[in-house]
Order: C-alpha cells, then sequence, then structure tokens
C-alpha cells in the first residue's frame, strides 16, 4: 500500500496556498477561540482526485472548549462532501509534538495528527504521522516522510498501533519527540515506537496539522467508503509543541512522565 500512501502524500498540498516559512517558539493551545495569528485554515480546494471531499473553512471551527474538524454532505466544486484542515502558519523544529483528540467512525475516512512541509515553502517533503483509518478506530499508523521517501520504505503503509480503547469512544492522547537523529512515538505517554535511521527522521521544521478527509478510491488502504448519515467530526482538546530541550510545561505533557 506504501506507493498509494507515498503518492498521496506527495500530492496532498500540491494546491496549498500557505504563508511564509519560519520556525517558532514552544507553545500550548486549548482552542477555547481559533487563534487566526497562530493558525491557517484550508478553503476552496482538494488535494487530488483520489478526495471525495473539498477542504471547506465551515468545516474547521472552535467550539464548546474543542477544536471541530468537520466531515459533512455538499460542498460543490464537483466534489459530494466538504472536509477540514487546519495547520499552523509557521513550522517547528526539533521538540515534543503533542495532541489530545476524539475522531467519529466510518470507512473510507482518514483522521490525521501530523507535520509537514514540503516544495511550497522552498523544502524537501520532511512528514511525520499519526492516522486513524476510521474503518478500524481500534488502529492508528505511524510513519515519517525524509525527503518524500516513507521511512517505512515503498511496501509499507506505516506501522500499525492497537490503540488502548477506540479512538471514538474518549480522548486519545499522541505524541511524537524529535530530536537529531531520532523519533520517539507515544499513546497515552507509552513509548510505543522509535525510528533511529538516517532515512526516517527528517531535518526540516515542519508545520503542525490536523485534517479529516474522505476517498471513494483508496479502498485497499481506507476501506470502502461507507456516507456519514450526517455532519461528523474530530474533535481535538488541545495541541502542544515544546521545543527541544524545554522541561514539561503543561500537566498533560507526555515530557512530565520523562523527567
Amino acid at each position: 500500500m506504501s506507493s498509494v500512501r507515498l503518492a498521496v502524500s506527495a500530492i496532498a498540498f500540491s494546491c496549498l496556498a500557505a504563508p511564509a516559512m519560519a520556525q517558532s517558539a514552544s507553545f500550548f493551545d486549548d482552542f477555547d477561540t481559533l487563534n487566526g495569528q497562530r493558525w491557517y485554515v484550508s478553503d476552496g480546494w482538494a488535494n487530488g482526485a483520489h478526495q471525495n471531499c473539498t477542504w471547506s473553512a465551515g468545516q474547521v471551527k472552535a467550539q464548546d472548549g474543542m477544536l471541530k474538524v468537520g466531515f459533512a454532505p455538499g460542498s460543490g466544486g464537483g466534489r459530494s462532501y466538504a472536509c477540514g484542515e487546519i495547520q499552523t502558519k509557521v513550522a517547528f523544529g526539533y521538540g515534543t509534538f503533542e495532541a489530545r483528540l476524539k475522531t467519529p467512525t466510518g470507512s473510507g475516512l482518514n483522521a490525521a495528527f501530523f507535520t509537514y512541509i514540503g516544495q511550497q515553502q522552498g523544502k524537501p517533503h520532511d512528514e511525520l504521522d499519526f492516522e486513524i483509518l476510521l474503518k478500524d478506530t481500534t488502529h492508528m499508523e505511524t510513519t515519517s516522510f525524509v525527503n518524500g521517501v516513507s521511512g517505512d520504505g515503498e511496501v509499507g503503509s506505516g506501522m500499525s498501533h492497537q490503540l488502548p480503547y477506540p479512538s471514538d469512544s474518549d480522548f486519545t492522547n499522541f505524541a511524537v519527540t524529535w530530536t537529531p537523529g531520532r523519533l520517539d512515538y507515544y499513546i497515552n505517554n507509552q513509548l510505543v515506537r522509535t525510528m533511529t535511521e538516517s532515512y526516517q527522521v527528517p531535518n526540516n521544521p515542519m508545520r503542525i496539522f490536523f485534517s479529516l478527509w474522505g476517498t471513494d478510491t483508496l479502498s485497499d488502504w481506507m476501506g470502502a467508503f461507507a456516507p456519514p448519515s450526517g455532519p461528523i467530526a474530530m474533535d481535538v482538546d488541545w495541541v502542544a509543541f515544546t521545543a527541544q530541550g524545554e522541561s514539561c510545561a503543561f500537566p498533560q505533557s507526555v515530557l512530565c512522565t520523562l523527567q
């Protein structure tokens, strides 16, 4: 499947109208409001023929102390659905990326928390991924990309991990610590994966993304698309970045358990 996964990642940002590249400092965002100085919301395009929805600003909002990243019928532009994507306006270097989120469920849907940088910012395609394929909310996938090549090779779709409970039943904490030559992935503060090969560990500062999207064509990977009965959303309770060398900055951080 990795050839499909790689192709999707390589084209996923071909239409991205994004702000200028910069490296930023540590932050914690609990989404009491949607900070327009921090976040850029994708609106008005799709990432390719594999995607059955158009990115819509109406599918991203702060509500009830959560970030809601949605998927709903009706979008125009030749696509049957509207979907949500949000990214930081600046990029972040070595450190720890963390988020607490809850997903919906549904075959043919992908809920993602990831980092990315690429040609649109004059950089190679580097990426760190947490992806929950909502056909099975008891598992999630981790992977990385370095200069457009998956850290799991061209014959794998990322490493699958058993979640402690289904992602649509309760909130789960996801974290990845990125240091020179090393990636450590965590689920609910438990280390689940380490990557140390040079072809697995990116070198360029990256932006933080959340997205929820669907497909009619990538059924081997994401399952046959099952139309939701109505609007659905991924709920993000909070997200944070802690720069390398800084200590535990908030009680929920995985860094508090590593001290």
